[in-house]
């Protein structure tokens, strides 16, 4: 049996999405693991879902979220859990900056998008794979 490597980071608060894109960047670079090696395009795809699902952990709900990044033969599995039990709503994109395109982003780049309740206002588990 094969151990994947795996990073698991608590985030809350302005910074998160910050913190969460390079401590992402630091585990998915090919010296930190002896996992297998994610592709540029495959890293940049990451750390737009990351920042995304961060962003709206940190914004949508109250409290902070926890990152959890599975690194896989065929990519990377993205796993931010937050407090909320609401599901994600899409919106319409804002042409002027104010929001609305990270869930149809996350829906686009990644693959497998699942939704996991913890049960009732014990939160969610948000689920991508991101193909490398």
């Amino acid at each position: 049996m094969t151990l994947q490597p795996t990073l698991h980071l608590d985030l809350q608060g302005r910074g998160a999405a910050a913190d969460a894109r390079r401590a992402a960047r630091d585990f998915l670079a090919p010296p930190a693991h002896r996992g297998p090696v994610i592709p540029p395009i495959a890293l940049d795809t990451a750390l737009l879902v990351i920042s995304e699902l961060v962003t709206n952990a940190v914004r949508h709900t109250s409290g902070g979220c926890v990152l959890v990044l599975h690194l896989r033969p065929d990519g990377v599995d993205v796993d931010v859990t937050d407090t909320s039990s609401a599901e994600p709503q899409p919106r319409r994109p804002d042409h002027r900056g104010e929001g609305g395109w990270g869930w149809h982003l996350v829906n686009r780049l990644g693959t497998g998008v699942e939704i996991r309740h913890h049960g009732a206002g014990e939160g969610k588990t948000i689920h991508v794979h991101v193909p490398g």
